[in-house]
């Protein structure tokens, strides 16, 4: 199992997702983000017009995800925890 906190996926909250693979991660992301929309959260909402000002140079934005999955498949994780130097701000802060 693999762990990443919306944080580290480009988001605004420390809320972790927990899962077996980047792309099933990515999924319970978008979900929360969904929620975090519904309920019309002011950092949630800054973070996603962030990434939508980035899905407009998709060079950049393909960039960004395949950085984010290298960093969760290539880092030995403990179940439930990133250590501080696995934390990767990416491009999207």
């Amino acid at each position: 199992m693999k762990t990443m906190t919306c944080l580290q996926l480009g988001g605004a909250c420390n809320k972790t997702f927990t899962a077996d693979s980047f792309e099933a991660i990515a999924e319970l992301s978008k979900q929360h983000g969904m929620e975090m929309f519904q309920q019309k959260d002011e950092a949630h909402l800054l973070a996603m017009e962030k990434m939508k000002s980035l899905m407009q140079e998709p060079g950049k934005m393909k960039t960004g995800l395949m950085k984010k999955e290298s960093n969760l498949t290539h880092f030995k994780m403990t179940p439930n925890k990133f250590s501080n130097s696995q934390v990767n701000s990416g491009p999207w802060r």
